[in-house]
């Protein structure tokens, strides 16, 4: 078995570029191996700022040989009486470099064996890297000197080995050899001998090449650079991965800044410090302290100009933070939600300020829904967009709904509206938390209920992967804060509502309708089938999520095949009839009678454990009927009356889940 290694070293990447640079070399040249029949043991994948590289092992030393049987013309037109090949005959030997011994004739057709030798892993490699590679895909792809071929960054270097033997390939304007090169400040030509030195060899020269080892050596560096002053880090799976793909050698250094920036809110601060500059905050006991942990990819000792430069840039950046507050906090917060006309909510659906007016109506019609005191709720969505036109959410929009908490509390407004204002946002993305207020959950689902509703009325419903609206992320929203927070609400009914309200009218409700549904299957099918699911989906599930939820709970746990049985057959007979009205006096035999007072015994509930064992237990009933009595009676109001009884019946079952699914 052989190994392979593909080293291509570039100009510093792009660290957005770089994960799906990873995925798409996996992809691709596994589909490539697969495709050729070539067998191979894994495919690793490594990648750095300055290089993309990928490593197959337990690789075949050649692709098998292949026998193929091809079909030919008519023997009577390949062949003449004489038993000689004909211009058609000749024609289809010459075309497949055969001979006259080599054709055969089965069920009066020419056919002929082709074997055809499997080419030598080395050579198929040789052959095909290139352009495998160029297959890459990225955003801002680029030219440089005279090449026409473009990619994310010009290519410096390119090391191709097999085994201990150089695999010659050239990828743009780049030949490959056996040397790779260091981190940037240590040795640039350094001898790969074979795939197995690669990564100590890199190691040596100052680069750790495996993301994944580079993720961890960051995490533990920097808890341990924390923990010399008594404190710890705080990252993002974000800030943790923008990290790993700008350093090859991570090195923590502790930088400081002046305590006076701690006086704007800490939300500003962590921002800066994560987003806009990849730094790590530092904590000490819960609380935000003016130290923070830069990550170099450095390997020299002297430190203080690094220190002293992100010192001159967090400065600067935290100076307009200050400004920005202070002026934004001259007037209170709520004469900033005037400024929401001049923002555009999407085009066709009006503004920020029409939409504000809309999230009022639906966040006091769900309190009324739910028994609550409306007043805070009404000015939570009345101010929850409002910092949206502020300076310091105009420069560090992804601190929108944190700013406007903050201003709304210098603002003197109620505790539970600030709240609500930073959590009407949530959840953030799939794993964050949902709300925790109520003003929260319920703006946030107003507010969601109408981005998603806006954007189907618009036209515009998501396809395929994209979702640049975010409508999906907005749906799923909805129904984790109803999960979470165990709220009654008739979210179909608020489709309606909010589709009332937009300026664009377009009778679009049940395809809003059955979007909700699908991403509440989609969501809950790591935990339930997805059988048992679309089949308790058979009922609504809008109208209430937490009743649906609890259905889908109870048919998980069901164990009844009895029951199971007769449900569907039930559902077998009935198919489309419409039949409901029930005359008692026409049951002509005990079992239709006794068949009638066990259904009418069993009351619909929401307890459905207890409802699933009175539906069990209806079963001797259920089975008697069928043994006793022809349904399809030839007497056409007798025949009617025991369908409608069965669709009582039916009815009964509907009200768990559609039995026929399961």
């Amino acid at each position: 078995m052989s190994i392979y290694l593909l080293e291509v070293g570039t100009e510093e990447l792009p660290y957005k570029f770089i994960p799906q640079a990873i995925e798409q070399l996996n992809n691709t040249f596994t589909n490539f191996l697969n495709e050729n029949k070539v067998n191979f043991s894994q495919i690793k994948v490594y990648a750095t700022p300055r290089r993309l590289a990928l490593v197959i092992d337990g690789l075949d030393p050649k692709t098998a040989d292949e026998e193929k049987i091809i079909k030919g013309p008519i023997a009577s037109a390949a062949f003449d009486e004489n038993g000689n090949l004909t211009r058609a005959g000749e024609g289809f030997a010459a075309k497949n470099n055969l001979s006259k011994t080599d054709l055969y004739v089965q069920d009066n057709y020419v056919y002929a064996k082709v074997l055809t030798k499997g080419k030598s892993i080395s050579e198929l490699l040789k052959d095909n890297v290139p352009s495998l590679f160029m297959k890459l895909q990225g955003a801002h792809f680029m030219r440089w000197g005279y090449n026409n071929e473009k990619f994310s960054r010009p290519i410096k270097w390119i090391v191709s080995l097999l085994d201990d033997q150089e695999v010659k390939i050239k990828i743009i304007d780049k030949e490959s050899t056996r040397y790779t090169r260091g981190h940037r400040f240590a040795s640039q030509n350094i001898l790969i001998n074979t795939p197995d030195e690669y990564l100590n060899a890199l190691r040596k020269e100052y680069v750790i090449a495996d993301q994944n080892e580079r993720k961890e050596i960051i995490i533990q560096k920097a808890k341990e650079a924390a923990a010399t002053i008594g404190a710890e880090p705080y990252y993002t799976e974000d800030l943790l991965e923008e990290v790993t793909f700008i350093t090859e050698y991570p090195i923590p250094t502790i930088c400081e800044f002046d305590p006076e920036y701690l006086n704007i809110p800490e939300e500003v601060t962590v921002t800066v410090m994560a987003v806009h500059q990849r730094y790590f905050a530092l904590y000490k006991n819960g609380k935000l302290t003016n130290k923070f942990i830069t990550m170099t990819n450095y390997i020299g000792n002297e430190f203080e100009n690094i220190k002293a430069g992100n010192l001159r840039v967090i400065k600067a950046r935290l100076d307009d933070a200050v400004f920005f507050f202070k002026e934004d906090t001259k007037k209170p917060l709520c004469e900033y939600v005037e400024n929401l006309k001049g923002v555009t909510f999407q085009k066709g659906m009006g503004s920020m300020y029409d939409k504000t007016q809309r999230l009022i109506h639906i966040s006091k019609a769900i309190a009324a829904d739910l028994g609550i005191e409306s007043t805070n709720i009404e000015r939570c969505a009345f101010l929850c967009k409002a910092d949206l036109t502020t300076n310091l959410v105009f420069e560090f929009t992804e601190l929108q709904g944190f700013i406007g908490a903050d201003y709304a509390k210098v603002s003197g407004e109620n505790e539970k509206v600030a709240q609500g204002i930073k959590e009407h946002y949530y959840p953030l993305n799939a794993e964050s938390e949902t709300a925790v207020g109520i003003e929260g959950q319920i703006v946030g689902i107003a507010d969601k209920l109408d981005t998603v509703c806006a954007v189907f009325a618009a036209g515009k419903k998501p396809t395929g992967s994209s979702d640049p609206l975010g409508v999906r992320r907005a749906a799923l929203g909805v129904i984790k804060t109803i999960i979470d927070a165990k709220l009654k609400i008739d979210i179909d009914k608020y489709i309606k509502l909010t589709l009332e309200l937009l300026p664009v009218q377009k009778d679009c409700a049940q395809e809003v309708n059955e979007f909700f549904v699908q991403r509440m299957i989609i969501l809950l099918n790591d935990k339930y089938n997805k059988n048992i699911l679309e089949a308790c989906a058979a009922k609504n599930p809008l109208t209430d999520i937490t009743d649906y939820l609890k259905r889908v709970q109870t048919v998980k746990s069901m164990d009844y095949p009895q029951l199971l049985e007769n449900a569907n057959r039930v559902i077998r007979i009935l198919k489309d009839s419409t039949v409901t009205e029930i005359n008692t006096d026409l049951f002509v035999e005990n079992a239709e009678k006794e068949l009638y007072n066990a259904i009418i015994n069993v009351s619909e509930t929401d307890n459905y454990d207890e409802y699933l064992a009175k539906l069990d237990g209806m079963n001797p009933e259920v089975s008697k009927f069928f043994d006793d009595v022809l349904v399809m009676d030839k007497d056409e109001k007798i025949k009617n009356n025991r369908i409608a009884l069965l669709t009582l019946l039916k009815k009964k079952y509907d009200h768990l889940t559609d039995f026929s699914k399961i």
